[in-house]
């Protein structure tokens, strides 16, 4: 397990498409958002870019640009809850602390069902097992989960393509020279690796 940082955020941003309140277009304002912990302490998390506080951005640019400011927002707007319960639909088995740490395995089926509109499929191995001959002894079909509408996967890909069209995952584009539509979520947590 390792700890996901920001590619965690797509899974607090589905919560607000699924409900339908918010789409990649809704502007929200670039505020600090205070948490309340145990023992009376607060947290307020920061920024790791410049933003301009107060000013109106979209969701899109927000993920784009991984704007912690918004997904507290949207956390404290949905609840923790909500968001766990989502990731677990989405195939994430563990536990899931304050500071989530994952599997490379549960957090690639997660993310996949964004293209399986909105469908979790577990990821498997292996199809079929067969014996020297090509006689099938075995085989085995992946789980399959509704997760979310395919509404609100699509307008995640759209959210996720702003990351690497002109977010924090645009090296893709300037230094890779990739031209395919491409979505994601970048995350440095453990410097980058």
């Amino acid at each position: 397990r390792r700890q996901v940082g920001s590619t965690f955020k797509p899974f607090v941003y589905a919560i607000a498409m699924s409900e339908g309140e918010f789409s990649p277009c809704s502007k929200v304002p670039l505020m600090p958002v205070t948490f309340e912990l145990p023992g009376g302490k607060t947290w307020t998390p920061r920024n790791s870019g410049e933003v301009k506080e107060g000013e109106m951005v979209t969701l899109r640019y927000a993920l784009a640009g991984s704007i912690n400011w918004i997904s507290a927002f949207l956390m404290i707007k949905y609840s923790p809850e909500a968001v766990v319960k989502l990731a677990h639909k989405m195939g994430i088995k563990c536990p899931i602390p304050a500071v989530p740490e994952l599997t490379v395995y549960e957090m690639v089926g997660a993310q996949t069902t964004y293209v399986n509109k909105g469908i979790y499929a577990e990821p498997i191995f292996v199809t079929r097992i067969e014996d020297k001959n090509g006689n099938i002894l075995q085989t085995f079909v992946s789980r399959k989960q509704e997760a979310m509408s395919e509404q609100t996967s699509f307008l995640m890909i759209e959210l996720m393509k702003g990351v690497v069209d002109f977010g924090t995952g645009g090296r893709l584009r300037s230094v890779y020279g990739l031209k395919y539509p491409i979505a994601g979520k970048t995350g440095t947590t453990d410097d980058n690796s």
